[in-house]
């Protein structure tokens, strides 16, 4: 199995997180969305935006936390600067959509209202799942399998010798008699 191989492995399975956490989320906006646009008089783009902080805060504990547990957590300022940036980017373009519909096509039914919630939750997810992992919950760099570590004891030294020719043999082959 090659570095590619492992590489793919790594995305699908940062994807399915993703979206686990994102899935999560989705029913936290929705949820959030319906309660705040039948419980309260606020038009449907203000309750659209309730709900999606609600959601944004949910999403980076999830995120931080589940996600993206393996990641760099020595700038949490910087990473929560980063994160709230493009999560407003991600709030301009979800709600943009349900504005678009709303007041652009007069489309405000309960139901028009959730598909084009639904519609605009999906779009900005895209952009989301690029950003967070691209800038905010940056991967820590790889180890370099043929750095020599600071100060080896004998013993770490001589295991790690050892790996690096492991990974670098060929395996053998039994030999064939005629």
């Amino acid at each position: 199995m090659g570095r590619g191989t492992s590489g793919l492995r790594r995305l699908v399975h940062e994807a399915a997180r993703f979206g686990a956490v994102g899935g999560a989320g989705l029913l936290v906006n929705l949820g959030v969305f319906n309660l705040v646009r039948n419980v309260t008089e606020l038009p449907v783009v203000r309750a659209s935006i309730v709900a999606t902080v609600v959601a944004i805060i949910f999403n980076y504990l999830g995120f931080r936390y589940f996600t993206y547990r393996d990641r760099d957590k020595s700038g949490r300022t910087r990473e929560l600067s980063l994160f709230l940036l493009f999560s407003v980017v991600g709030l301009v373009i979800e709600n943009g959509l349900l504005y678009a519909a709303t007041y652009g096509l007069g489309w405000d039914s309960p139901l028009q209202s959730n598909v084009f919630k639904f519609l605009g939750i999906a779009v900005a997810t895209l952009f989301r799942f690029w950003s967070y992992r691209t800038w905010v919950f940056r991967a820590l760099p790889a180890p370099d399998p043929r750095a020599v570590p600071d100060r080896p004891g004998p013993v770490a030294s001589l295991a790690d010798g050892a790996d690096a020719l492991l990974e670098e043999a060929e395996p053998v082959r039994p030999r064939q008699w005629v």
